[in-house]
């Protein structure tokens, strides 16, 4: 569960990974200074006033005359910043203390100094001051001093300091984390590109080591890919080419031939080959060296749609949106050309709808077919699987075409995908990335 909370992003991820340490240091940093400097600090401002008063309280006992205490009041004034007055015969009401820290710390200090007195601190009746009131035994002495003598400014000092400090820390790693965090995009955008059929060619290895190194690796594993598909790709040309004369010398002997059941059969054979020869073709060139292109695919699917109506079945096609994307349009007509084929084949009315949707062009092509069951809708893209077992002609092809359709699809970054038409037979939506 606590991983749903972590970014998802690389750079989420790092500017935490600087983030973090940075928050700790922060906290232990505070809680350092709040239990050592801010609480000697205020210990100590309260231990100088709470002298102050005590010193006062003393000495006005001490001087009982009305002309010594009125200079003591008056030195206090000037030398302490202690304004205190006298009232004669008064009680003290309420000797009950404040809640403020700085209340509960100039009390704790007074007890400290045994002042030997009932008083009352208050901190909340005068702006910026703070009220010590005394019961003594000819009176209520009442001393007013700045609350400033007991409050440090060190403490807006120090979070200003911190957090500034720590806002700059975490502006410049930023800075050098999407330095380095860029490499990785473009390297994943090639990829991306590449899984998509189309080529980026500004594509250059940057960035730290480890990723230069991973960059190598993805060009040397792109141009391993693509010999290989050439390889094959030719191989299965030349294979096929080579196949053909053979077949045709052997198609001359049996039309030259007596005609008895054993020659047709044997000439049933060979086109049944010819045409197996004509798939191995068709797949070879759909892994073929055509470079994608900005396309209307609602265009192209308009020409197969009016070529394929030209048999006589009904189609209904509409499209929705600009459906502009990079295809190989070669590639991409024979793999819709295939599956409105497929659909044709069983189904004897064919829907034909595209759309954009999702970051992808979706096309959908529905029948009345007899459709395909679950568990055989992956069995169909394999090379020379049919649903139907028979190797009749009349009932289906060599097995090739839908693993064509799947194989050009994927090479443009999309897949195929079957299920449910609504029509009753079978739905193929096919999804190309934009």
């Amino acid at each position: 569960m606590a991983k749903n909370y972590f970014p998802r992003s690389l750079m989420g991820r790092a500017l935490l990974i600087v983030v973090t340490p940075l928050i700790v240091l922060q906290i232990v940093s505070a809680y350092i200074f709040y239990e050592s400097h801010w609480d000697q600090v205020s210990k100590r401002l309260a231990l100088g006033v709470a002298g102050d008063i005590t010193l006062l309280t003393d000495l006005l006992r001490r001087f009982p005359d009305p002309d010594d205490r009125a200079w003591l009041l008056e030195a206090a004034a000037r030398d302490m910043e202690i304004h205190a007055r006298l009232e004669p015969d008064a009680i003290l009401t309420s000797t009950l203390s404040g809640q403020t820290s700085v209340e509960g710390e100039l009390r704790r200090a007074l007890l400290s100094k045994e002042i030997g007195k009932p008083f009352r601190v208050d901190s909340r009746s005068e702006d910026n001051k703070i009220i010590v009131v005394i019961q003594l035994s000819g009176g209520v002495l009442e001393v007013t001093t700045p609350l400033a003598r007991l409050f440090s400014k060190t403490t807006y000092i120090f979070i200003l300091f911190t957090v500034g400090t720590s806002l700059i820390l975490l502006g410049v790693s930023t800075m050098f984390m999407r330095a380095q965090v860029r490499p990785v995009l473009r390297l994943a955008r090639a990829a991306e590109a590449f899984g998509k059929g189309r080529e980026m060619d500004t594509f250059r290895p940057q960035g730290a080591r480890e990723v230069r190194r991973a960059a190598h690796a993805f060009i040397a594993m792109k141009t391993r890919i693509q010999r290989q598909i050439s390889q094959r790709t030719t191989m299965l040309a030349g294979v096929s080419h080579d196949l053909r004369t053979p077949l045709t010398r052997m198609r001359l002997e049996l039309e030259m031939m007596p005609e008895t059941e054993g020659v047709r059969a044997l000439k049933d054979d060979v086109i049944e080959m010819e045409r197996m020869l004509e798939g191995y073709l068709a797949f070879a060139r759909g892994e073929g060296a055509e470079k994608p292109e900005p396309r209307n695919v609602a265009s192209l699917l308009d020409d197969v749609v009016r070529q394929a109506r030209r048999a006589g079945t009904a189609i209904a096609y509409s499209s929705r949106g600009d459906l502009t994307i990079p295809v190989r349009p070669n590639g991409f007509l024979r793999c819709m050309t295939n599956l409105l084929e497929n659909a044709l084949r069983y189904g004897s009315r064919v829907e034909v709808f595209a759309e954009r949707r999702g970051g992808a062009v979706e096309i959908l092509i529905d029948d009345n077919g007899p459709g395909v069951p679950e568990d055989l809708r992956e069995e169909v893209f394999k090379p020379f699987y049919r649903a139907e077992g028979s190797r009749n002609p009349e009932t289906g092809g060599v097995g090739l075409g839908m693993t064509i359709a799947r194989d050009l699809a994927r090479s443009h970054g999309g897949d195929i995908f079957l299920s449910d038409s609504p029509l009753g037979g079978l739905r193929v939506r096919v999804r190309l990335p934009l």
